[in-house]
């Protein structure tokens, strides 16, 4: 299972991709009011990039109801594994 440090790193590391950015660095409470770029598209492409890296799927409820990123991570870690590269 991945530790939520482990999550955070990969999810900066998707976010910057999806988003065009050199860096981003998310915390719990980030929003999508707080990072450039995060819109209502790239929150579905983010979605998407997320499901793919931890071998997932998120329910449409779900989705909706992330307010932050510690809710992301919490989801995410409560579900828990990464997908062998092979699979990224």
């Amino acid at each position: 299972m991945a530790d939520d440090a482990d999550i955070g790193s990969k999810l900066n590391t998707i976010f910057a991709r999806i988003l065009g950015l050199d860096e981003v660095r998310l915390e719990p409470g980030t929003t999508a009011a707080d990072v450039e770029g995060w819109d209502s598209v790239t929150h579905v492409q983010l979605m998407v990039a997320i499901e793919k890296e931890f071998a997932m799927r998120f329910r449409t409820g779900e989705m909706a109801r992330f307010t932050n990123v510690g809710q992301l991570v919490e989801c995410i870690a409560s579900r828990g594994r990464l997908a062998p590269a092979s699979e990224r």
